[in-house]
């Protein structure tokens, strides 16, 4: 075997290749700010403002970045989300300006717990998250994301029969060619951590436990994912990723179709809190983290290391 590890040669036979063009950079977006303004817990990462979100955009598709993930951060919150479905709203601003500048494909997240005063993903009565009474919202936010220029719509709140209440409202809008992300995998993690301290989005009471996924379930895995497909998602999505390999391997050995995999804010910040301290080398501790991600079988890859992957591979 050691004849094939020659320098010149493991490159030609390599089984797995990391592409900028699969890659997806998540953006933050606070509708409150005049200026960016770093993320203590994320080093490197920044929530946008609506004045530089058109030129992070063009950075990102002048290095060759493909697609972006846009989280909003909006002035006002309330017990039911409302800003998230205003046609003037944080994301729906921000694709529209987003679009007059560049040709990057735009997914937009779907989820209240940006929004919402609780932190939850949806609807609540008696600090219990109503999930059929939730649908009608995400419904609405998602043809509010299509009406301003979106590319993709990804509902990540994990409730059940989402993705055929968004379609359903898509098609009857006339957005029949509007493609579904699901988030159909989303574990009940401990590395959200950083992510909402980003996007502000930590729960006032309880946890997501009820609605979100046991990281002791695989089988769990395959159901949420067949029943994604079966309403109408178009991809779907594991979150979160490295330590969720074997769920990645087996969402596609089973589906084979299109499958997302979002390195989390809590992988980012856990690696470069290493290279911080002096522990881990930047470059290749993410090059071999995503690809391993990619080796499992995922086919975009959503991490916050997009932007520096581009630049480093110029």
């Amino acid at each position: 075997m050691r004849r094939l590890r020659n320098p010149k040669i493991r490159d030609l036979i390599a089984e797995t290749r990391l592409s900028l063009h699969n890659m997806i950079q998540p953006i933050f977006v606070d509708e409150r700010l005049s200026e960016p303004k770093l993320i203590e817990s994320m080093p490197g990462q920044s929530r946008q403002s609506m004045e530089s979100i058109q030129k992070e955009a063009g950075e990102l598709e002048d290095l060759g970045v493909p697609a972006v993930l846009l989280f909003g951060l909006p002035f006002h919150k309330d017990e039911v989300g409302s800003a998230s479905y205003d046609k003037h709203g944080v994301i729906q601003e921000s694709v529209r300006k987003i679009k007059e500048v560049t040709g990057l494909t735009v997914i937009t997240d779907i989820c209240l717990c940006e929004y919402t005063s609780h932190g939850h993903c949806g609807l609540i009565r008696n600090e219990r998250v109503l999930n059929d009474e939730t649908l009608p919202i995400l419904s609405a936010i998602a043809v509010s994301h299509a009406e301003s220029g979106a590319d993709i719509v990804a509902p990540s709140g994990m409730m059940d029969h989402m993705v055929l209440a968004i379609r359903t409202a898509l098609d009857l809008d006339g957005y029949t060619e509007m493609p579904i992300l699901s988030y159909s995998a989303k574990y009940a993690s401990n590395f959200y951590g950083p992510f909402r301290e980003a996007a502000e989005s930590s729960f006032t009471f309880g946890d997501r436990r009820s609605y979100q996924m046991d990281y002791a379930n695989a089988a769990e895995a395959i159901w949420e994912v067949q029943l994604d497909i079966e309403e109408g998602t178009d991809m779907v999505m594991v979150k979160p990723a490295m330590p969720y390999l074997d769920i990645i391997k087996a969402v596609k050995d089973q589906f084979g179709m299109p499958m997302a995999a979002f390195q989390v804010s809590g992988e980012y910040s856990m690696i470069m809190a290493a290279v911080h301290r002096g522990w881990l080398n930047e470059i290749p501790s993410f090059i071999e983290s995503l690809t391993s991600i990619k080796r499992a079988g995922a086919d975009m890859l959503i991490t916050y290391w997009a932007k520096k992957f581009a630049q480093v591979h110029r």
